[in-house]
C-alpha cells in the first residue's frame, strides 16, 4: 500500500511497498505531514519521482536502528538540530557529496562532515507584551537573565529541544559555567513552572501572566491562522534578541540520507530539489520559516516581521553541546 501523506497520521512508520519500475522516494518525517505536501506534490509533478512520506513522531532513530540495512527509509527530514544529531549520532545516516547542496546550503547550515543539511532556519525569539514592554527594553539572550525580568518571563520545558538548543549556543559562545549561571538566572526570572508549547506562552502574555516568552518565529504565522489564536498574536511584539558579540539563534528543519536508502539516485534528486529555488519559495510561503539559500525572498508575512542579523556560530557547535544542555537543565531542575 502506498500511503498519502494526508492520510497517514501514524506515530510510528509503517513500511513502504515498491511498486515495480518506479521511480521513488521513501521519507521518515518529523515534520508534520500537511505541511510538507506542496513540496511532494511540486517534485512529484516536475521529476515524475514518487515520494512516500511516514510521520514518525517518536523513536526514528530507535526505528532506524531496528530496521538495519533492510530499511525502506532512504531520507530523514526532522525539525530541529538536535533531532537531526540524534539520529546521525546513532549511526544510521550516510555522508552525502553534492555540489548542489553545497552550492544551495551556507555552510554554517550544514553538516562538516555531510550527513545533515539544514532546509528551512527559524529565529528563536522573544515574544514581548504591547502593553508592558517597552521598544528596546529586550536586547541580548544574556540580558534575559537579569533581575529586571523576575516574575516576568515564560517558557516551555527547559528540556524541549528548542531551549535545549538555545541553551547549547550560549554554551558554545560562553561555556558552560557562563551558560549554567544564565539558565539559573532563566529559572528565577520565570512567571510560572514552564508547560505547554510556544503558542502557550504568547497566550499567557495576552492574559497577563507574564511579559516576555521565548518562542520559534514561525509560531506568529500560525497564531494569525487560527482565529481563536488571532488575539494572542495581535497583544505581542516580535523581538531579535541577539548574542553579545553576536546574531540572532537559527534553528533548522533539515534532512540526511539513511544509510540503507535503497533509492539512492533519486533520494538525492529529491534533496537537491529542496534547496531549490523553487522548494525554498514554498517553504517560505507555507511555513513561515526563512529560505536558507540566499536570494529566495521570505514571505511577505515573516518579511513583515522585520531585520535582523543571523548568529554566525555554525550548527554543528550547537549540536555537539547538546548533552551538556540537557545536563545544565537537568541539574538545575528548571521545570521543577
Amino acid at each position: 500500500m502506498r500511503h498519502s501523506i494526508l492520510a497517514l497520521t501514524l506515530t510510528t512508520a509503517l513500511p513502504f511497498a515498491t511498486l515495480a519500475g518506479a521511480e521513488e522516494v521513501n521519507v521518515y518525517s518529523h515534520r508534520q505531514p500537511e505541511l510538507i505536501q506542496p513540496l511532494v506534490d511540486a517534485f512529484t509533478a516536475e521529476t515524475g519521482i514518487a515520494v512516500n512520506v511516514a510521520f514518525v513522531d517518536k523513536g526514528m532513530a530507535e526505528r532506524l536502528v531496528a530496521e538495519g540495512d533492510r530499511s525502506p527509509a532512504d531520507l530523514v527530514l526532522t525539525v530541529d538540530i538536535a533531532r537531526l544529531m540524534q539520529i546521525v549520532d546513532a549511526d544510521v545516516t550516510q555522508a552525502v557529496q553534492s555540489d548542489v547542496l553545497e552550492a544551495n546550503i551556507p555552510e554554517s547550515l550544514r553538516d562538516p562532515n555531510d550527513h545533515w543539511f539544514g532546509l528551512t532556519s527559524r529565529a528563536r525569539i522573544v515574544y514581548a507584551s504591547k502593553d508592558r514592554v517597552a521598544p528596546g527594553e529586550v536586547t541580548t539572550y544574556e540580558d534575559l537573565a537579569s533581575e529586571k525580568w523576575k516574575g516576568r518571563l515564560c517558557t516551555r520545558s527547559g528540556l524541549h529541544d528548542y531551549n535545549v538548543a538555545l541553551l547549547g549556543a550560549v554554551i558554545a559562545h560562553h561555556g558552560e559555567e557562563a551558560a549554567t549561571a544564565w539558565a539559573e538566572g532563566l529559572k528565577a526570572n520565570l512567571a510560572k513552572k514552564p508547560d505547554g508549547g510556544d503558542r502557550d506562552q504568547v497566550k499567557s502574555i495576552a492574559a497577563g501572566e507574564c511579559d516576555i516568552a521565548l518562542g520559534n518565529t514561525y509560531y506568529m504565522g500560525q497564531m494569525l491562522a487560527d482565529p481563536e489564536q488571532v488575539p494572542w498574536a495581535e497583544s505581542v511584539n516580535i523581538v531579535f534578541p541577539v548574542f553579545e558579540g553576536g546574531g540572532t539563534h537559527l534553528n533548522i528543519s533539515g534532512v540526511a540520507m539513511t544509510k540503507a536508502a535503497p533509492n539512492k539516485e533519486a533520494a538525492l534528486k529529491f534533496m537537491e530539489w529542496l534547496s531549490s529555488d523553487a522548494a525554498q519559495k514554498i517553504y517560505a510561503e507555507t511555513n513561515h520559516e526563512f529560505p536558507v539559500k540566499a536570494g529566495v525572498e521570505r514571505s511577505a508575512l515573516v518579511a513583515s516581521w522585520g531585520e535582523f542579523t543571523a548568529d554566525s556560530l555554525p550548527l554543528a557547535d550547537v549540536a555537539a553541546a547538546r548533552a551538556a544542555a540537557v545536563k545544565i537543565m537537568e541539574t538545575i531542575n528548571y521545570d521543577g
